[in-house]
């Protein structure tokens, strides 16, 4: 069999198991398409070659014997924060350059138990903050997509850019990402592919390398919505070594994805409609509407008040928790130290300098400053508050509604270096997806169309609190209607 990357998560499964190939093949070509891609696409900052093969050979030996787990032998690439034991983890910043972890993230070793193959480390904006995927110590990832008669290279989306361009160029069957703003879906989005944020607490966030603790929260990036139920049906579990993990069951959530959606009503946000939004993403939000409404769904239109606070909410709360996570990063006890100080005060400063790239000092600096002693009130605990009525708005509107339906990002992917300059503008494209962050709540991104420049847009599906059956229910029923099936012309 010739095009092995390009099958999906299921259909490798399901190959693997009927032994129509073998793990060392399949984990083979992938090798092959990153070292021919990867120069270019700039996916992995590490490739786990060696490892890759012995995982895969042991997966092998497992099959042979009629044994194995729910993903053995299928060979997966994870975000670069999550721990990997003996595996370099940098979380994309100077500051980790060179830590190899003693220990296993839960939510790898859960991927590890089941069979997965590690190809590699995938690049992301540095600690997560980001929407381009241009704040990483390794350089930009670019996204496999281009626009019609335009060779410029495009932003993947961020922070889980490597995992999103990977996926989408048949580098991994699948990824691992996080998303604490819209970092999966957002990426998902830009690149044709499905992500999910499961519920707050779902994931295990043991292992991984904090950005925001109240908000970051573990996915898949994968080909399609059944392999996305697959591949987060074994990242989810319990854990005792993360006190905000839900001690509740995981479902079989890849068997919602085909189930009837006839009945269930969906909410349409007006709030949603923002200035400038393109026509072409209305039409979509449009298009998204009609299909839920021939697979028998019901449309309610509702309001969620306090959408319009969501973003200054998030940069308010999302840079606090940063600075108070990231302050263990002071060339001491953690992170770079700097050669040349000349005092202790001036060993943290050079070390902090030299380690951060300027998007973290900047979400640093107003995370400190909404901390600090005159401004803790005015700023981070109004700020509580609000988000505490983003939550209540959602509370408000479930008697009502089983699932809402709205646009994924505000645009399609930008070129490289666009919106660098503004960081506000950038800021801008967390619009439709932090909502779900500040209250806990689910959210997926299906690819369901393309725009004038032949580039994917997205839909997003937001759920209830530990409800995904429901999400995965009705991003199936749009993947179906929707029939995505375009692909990057491959050009790298």
């Amino acid at each position: 069999m010739s095009d092995l990357t390009k099958l999906t998560l299921a259909d490798a499964v399901d190959g693997l198991r009927t032994k129509q190939f073998s793990s060392e093949e399949i984990t083979k070509a992938f090798l092959g398409e990153i070292e021919a891609a990867n120069p270019t696409l700039n996916a992995y900052v590490e490739v786990t070659g060696e490892k890759a093969l012995e995982q895969a050979r042991a997966s092998d030996d497992r099959i042979a014997k009629g044994e194995g787990g729910d993903l053995e032998g299928a060979p997966l690439g994870i975000k670069d924060l999550f721990c990997t034991e003996g595996v370099q983890t940098t979380a994309g910043s100077n500051m980790l350059r060179g830590f190899v972890p003693p220990y296993e993230s839960t939510v790898t070793a859960n991927l590890w138990r089941d069979g997965a193959v590690m190809l590699g480390k995938l690049n992301m904006d540095e600690f997560a903050m980001g929407s381009a995927n241009e704040t990483s110590a390794f350089g930009p990832v670019v996204n496999p997509w281009k626009a019609n008669g335009d060779d410029a290279q495009l932003t993947p989306g961020g922070s889980s850019g490597g995992s999103a361009a990977a996926v989408a160029a048949d580098l991994c069957l699948a990824a691992t990402a996080s998303d604490t703003g819209g970092s999966i879906r957002q990426p998902a989005a830009f690149t044709g592919t499905v992500g999910i944020k499961p519920t707050y607490g779902r994931a295990s966030r043991f292992g991984m390398v904090a950005f925001a603790s109240s908000l970051d929260q573990a996915g898949p990036i994968t080909k399609t919505v059944k392999d996305s139920a697959i591949l987060l049906n074994s990242m989810c579990s319990f854990d005792t070594k993360d006190s905000t993990s839900l001690d509740v069951p995981t479902p079989d959530w890849a068997a919602s994805v085909g189930q009837s959606v006839k009945g269930l009503r969906i909410g349409v946000p007006a709030e949603y409609v923002v200035d400038g939004m393109p026509e072409e993403i209305k039409a979509l939000w449009a298009q998204g509407v009609e299909w839920l409404k021939a697979a028998g769904c019901e449309i309610v239109e509702i309001s969620l008040p306090h959408t319009k606070y969501a973003l200054p909410t998030y940069y308010i709360v999302a840079p606090a928790e940063a600075s108070s996570n990231l302050a263990r990063y002071d060339g001491m006890r953690f992170g770079h130290r700097a050669e040349d100080f000349s005092s202790l005060d001036d060993l943290y400063a050079a070390s902090r300098a030299e380690g951060f790239g300027k998007e973290v000092q900047r979400r640093l600096t107003i995370g400190a400053y909404v901390l600090s002693a005159g401004f803790y009130d005015a700023y981070y605990v109004r700020a509580l508050k609000v988000r505490r009525r983003i939550a209540e708005d959602f509370d408000n509107v479930w008697g009502k509604v089983d699932a809402i339906l709205t646009p994924s990002t505000p645009s399609a992917a930008f070129k490289l270096g666009d919106k660098q300059i503004d960081p506000l503008t950038m800021y801008l494209n967390d619009v439709f997806t932090v909502t779900t962050n500040l209250a806990g709540l689910p959210g997926i991104s299906v690819p369901a169309g393309l725009d004038a420049n032949g580039l994917p847009l997205g839909l997003q599906v937001i759920g209830k609190a530990l409800d995904e059956e429901t999400v995965f229910k009705v991003a199936g029923a749009i993947e179906d209607s929707a029939g995505f099936v375009s692909k990057p012309a491959k050009w790298w």
